[in-house]
């Protein structure tokens, strides 16, 4: 079925709606420093959040600087990161990174888009979500699963890639709700606009044109 996509009024009015529907939400990840977001980061890629802050501590327990982790070695880190999918490939990204940070930013994670993504592990949302989190630094949105999914299957974006989203959704949404679009949006598919859409119950069902619609997206 070919989804009709909302104008730029209607899109707009969703997004308010959305906006104060979840006026609580926040990131969900648990860090301190913009090192520790960075890790956590990485690790949540295909992990739940929950899983996640659940080995965190430990783990910034044990490594606290850039140098704890370029030094050490894949398996030294393996064994805090029981639960994480891919753990063997995070582990080496992270230590790589580090590395890669220890060499050019003296230690420090950087806090730039071009900087960020030429980090081992780190794509655009990631970077946008350090960026955002750790340096109140507001350039773009995190687009993840549950903001494509949500914003193709709402008619906020007809588009499939991540870039092409995140642009249409710039275009939309005042940039004042940048920071924390991308978790409402995950908010709303955890409650309501899930893999059945709850769209008796949703907010949007008068505007959304494919209400109703409860095939997966």
């Amino acid at each position: 079925m070919q989804y009709s996509k909302l104008d730029s009024k209607e899109a707009k009015k969703a997004i308010l709606i959305l906006e104060d529907s979840y006026k609580d939400v926040h990131y969900y990840l648990n860090f301190k420093t913009p090192l520790e977001l960075m890790v956590a980061a990485i690790l949540s890629a295909q992990t739940r959040d929950s899983t996640v802050n659940a080995i965190t501590p430990k783990l910034f327990e044990k490594f606290k600087s850039a140098s704890d982790y370029a030094d050490a070695e894949p398996e030294d880190l393996e064994k805090y990161l029981k639960g994480i999918f891919y753990m063997k490939g995070k582990a080496l990204n992270i230590i790589k990174a580090c590395k890669m940070i220890n060499e050019k930013y003296n230690g420090k994670v950087p806090a730039s888009m071009d900087e960020l993504i030429e980090l081992p592990g780190i794509g655009r949302k990631t970077a946008n979500t350090i960026l955002i989190n750790a340096y109140g630094i507001i350039e773009g949105i995190p687009v993840d699963t549950w903001v494509i999914k949500l914003s193709y299957r709402i008619g906020l974006s007809d588009e499939k890639k991540p870039e092409a989203i995140e642009d249409d959704l710039k275009n939309l949404i005042d940039k004042k709700y940048w920071k924390n679009i991308a978790y409402v949006l995950k908010e709303h598919g955890k409650s309501i606009c899930g893999t059945v859409p709850k769209c008796s119950e949703c907010m949007l069902n008068k505007i959304c044109k494919r209400n109703g619609v409860t095939k997966s997206v």
